[in-house]
């Protein structure tokens, strides 16, 4: 607990001190709000309005599916690059203590900002909290992918190369899956697209239906796989970095 708490700890002053980090989780619900603004605002018929995609949940998923990847990417990469990993796991701290310390940080950060996405959508009673579940949901995955990239990169440029072109089909892969088939079974085993048939269903999209659960069951498998792959690449890689 005292060596979670301490990684904890460090990860926020590290954060703090990176305004482009903190910029990462206040630029999209900002976006969302503003277009939402401009939407409410405009000219155009109500009916044309409707038929355009939800702005607040579409860049939700962005977020949630995008913007988190490189950002845990980027603060593990750069442990590896100070050689501080090494440090850690030769002082016996465990895969599972490392990620809660550096996952905890991002994940309340990203718990305010899921939070502000779903205040400004109109879901209400229990759609408002399988939304905000959902996304949370999407966050770990998000956070652990990210972990995953960071921890096999020998330095933050290295990790952006890896993360931000999976990062862009991941975040942008379920708006393209509407348009092709073949990409939505592709897309269908993975979180991001879980966020998004789970935010159709609650949207009430004609044609659209979907188990919740196994929605869930689908993203959450998704991080158990990661957590592992994590687990087991820590060590290893802490060693010899």
């Amino acid at each position: 607990m005292n060596h979670i708490k301490a990684i904890f700890k460090k990860q926020v002053k590290d954060t703090l001190k990176n305004p482009t980090t903190l910029l990462q989780f206040i630029i999209f619900p900002g976006v969302a709000w503003a277009m939402n603004l401009v939407l409410k605002r405009t000219d155009m018929p109500p009916e044309m309005i409707a038929e355009m995609p939800n702005m607040v949940l579409m860049m939700a998923s962005i977020f949630a599916g995008m913007g988190l990847i490189p950002v845990v990417t980027g603060m593990i990469a750069e442990d590896r690059e100070r050689k501080s990993l090494r440090f850690l796991t030769m002082a016996g701290i465990k895969s599972s203590s490392y990620l809660l310390g550096i996952g905890l940080v991002v994940f309340i950060i990203s718990g305010v900002t899921s939070l502000a996405f779903a205040f400004l959508t109109d879901f209400t009673g229990t759609d408002f909290w399988i939304f905000l579940a959902s996304m949370l949901s999407a966050v770990v995955g998000s956070i652990l992918l990210g972990a995953l990239f960071g921890i096999i990169s020998n330095n933050p440029q290295a990790g952006s190369a890896l993360a931000v072109p999976v990062a862009l089909i991941l975040g942008f892969g379920p708006m393209m899956a509407q348009f092709n088939s073949t990409v939505a079974r592709f897309l269908k085993f993975f979180y991001t697209q879980q966020l998004n048939t789970i935010t159709d269903v609650l949207l009430g999209y004609d044609g659209v239906s979907a188990d919740l659960l196994q929605s869930f069951g689908i993203m959450w498998a998704n991080v158990a796989v990661l957590a592992v792959l994590f687990a087991l690449i820590y060590k290893r890689k802490g060693v010899r970095t």
